[in-house]
């Protein structure tokens, strides 16, 4: 294949260099076209721009394929913890043995929050959304922070903030939760887990102690690897954007958080939630949703398949579905969303209209299942999502700010307003 490709426009000629990545992508630099052409590429929602070099997360859309650093969802989701992980995405490596215990005591010693923040979770008004109080408080982490001041502490300054980060956002949405019912907060624990910490401050009590199944603990390390990260995301993209203005960490993640928030990104999950329990209640058929899932002049929406990127059966959805049926077959419950879901799979999978346009179950299709097993209520999904997405947002931010060509984020547009005109006195308009 050429190292270049050639742009025929106003009667000249122009080579713009081809890059080629790892697993052999190849994408245009368009970098200087502005300046030599005077032209700008137009793609709306950036689905054909390529923003950055990335050695982070690897997704093969058309063959199912996530790899974080180079090592398969598959294998992290089995083997792997979520510290680990997270350690893996944020500097490149799997850490060994001391580097892992030297990260899990500072995840232990900066799990607590600032008392004065308390008042943020106190004051916040009844019922509020638990992304809003998580955006928040994690932007007003960093004022209590110290700020990196000179170029010599910058690396251990970095590691304490990213530990505080992942430890204390756990903490944070635990507290989001315990102040929307009214109940007090249970602080963490030194001796538990990252997973069992979080599922102890969310349900214990002191008139209800909560004794953490091993199963869930694994469930929940599970969900948390599968979305740590996923490349050029809305959130992630955001992350960058934010950042590239030399934006404080802390900042950058908010940032991160209210992008998530959103219904067609992180919110996917309680939308796929409330769509099943909505099938569920209705008690319309499987033909009958598939039906109106097919009908455009229908406004109801079947959350949970396809996606942007994948093409093929997301391979985080193969994960979870697996770790599902472990889940409900240790526990011997059974969930008649899971019945709804199965069907709905399997019509899908069947149906002519979703297998031409590759509609496949994606991420977002169990995870809300699993997190009903755990008691996480549908309003805490989408923060559950960002728990799990923070270390690719911190692994993002680092890679941005270590790389020397990193500029700040400047798209352009084509303007399509009015074009000069005569300013028109009041009393004439």
């Amino acid at each position: 294949m050429s190292d270049t490709a050639i742009l025929n426009y106003d009667g000249k000629k122009y080579e713009l260099p081809v890059v080629t990545g790892t697993e052999n992508e190849h994408g245009l630099d368009v970098s200087k076209l502005r300046k030599d052409t005077g032209l700008v590429t137009l793609d709306y929602g950036y689905l054909n721009t390529g923003s950055t070099k990335s050695a982070i997360t690897y997704v093969n859309g058309e063959k199912g394929i996530l790899r974080y650093r180079g090592y398969s969802i598959e294998d992290l989701a089995e083997k792997a913890t979520f510290p680990e992980t997270a350690w893996l995405l944020i500097y490149g490596e799997l850490p060994n043995q001391e580097q892992l215990s030297h990260f899990r005591t500072l995840l232990t010693e900066n799990a607590l929050l600032h008392e004065n923040l308390l008042h943020f979770f106190r004051e916040m008004p009844p019922g509020a959304h638990p992304m809003g109080i998580l955006s928040s408080v994690v932007n007003a982490v960093g004022l209590f922070t110290p700020r990196f001041y000179d170029d010599e502490n910058i690396a251990s300054a970095f590691e304490l903030t990213t530990a505080g980060l992942i430890s204390k956002i756990r903490t944070i949405a635990a507290f989001a939760y315990k102040a929307s019912i009214g109940e007090p907060f249970v602080y963490p624990e030194a001796e538990r887990s990252y997973c069992s910490n979080f599922l102890n401050m969310m349900f214990s009590s002191k008139t209800r102690p909560y004794h953490p199944d091993p199963i869930m603990e694994k469930a929940l390390n599970t969900l948390l690897i599968v979305h740590a990260d996923h490349e050029q995301n809305c959130s992630t993209s955001t992350v960058r954007m934010v950042g590239s203005s030399q934006a404080n960490l802390y900042a950058s993640i908010c940032a991160g958080i209210c992008a998530l928030w959103g219904p067609l990104h992180g919110g996917a999950n309680q939308a796929v939630l409330e769509t099943l329990l909505r099938i569920q209640q209705s008690g319309m058929t499987i033909e009958q949703v598939m039906a109106k899932a097919k009908d455009k002049n229908d406004p109801f929406r079947l959350s949970g398949f396809g996606h942007r990127v994948y093409k093929s059966y997301d391979p985080r959805a193969k994960v979870l579905k697996k770790l599902m049926y472990q889940v409900f077959e240790r526990e011997h419950v059974h969930d008649p969303l899971l019945d709804v879901a199965i069907k709905l799979e399997e019509a899908a999978l069947k149906d002519d209209y979703f297998v031409e346009r590759k509609l496949y179950p994606n991420v977002d299709f169990y995870s809300g299942i699993l997190y009903r097993a755990m008691g996480i209520p549908t309003n805490m999904l989408t923060v559950m999502f960002a728990i799990g997405r923070l270390p690719g947002w911190i692994a993002h931010w680092k890679e941005m700010h270590d790389d020397p060509q990193s500029k700040i984020n400047r798209p352009r547009q084509i303007y399509t307003g009015k074009t000069e005109r005569a300013w028109i006195d009041r009393d004439k308009r």
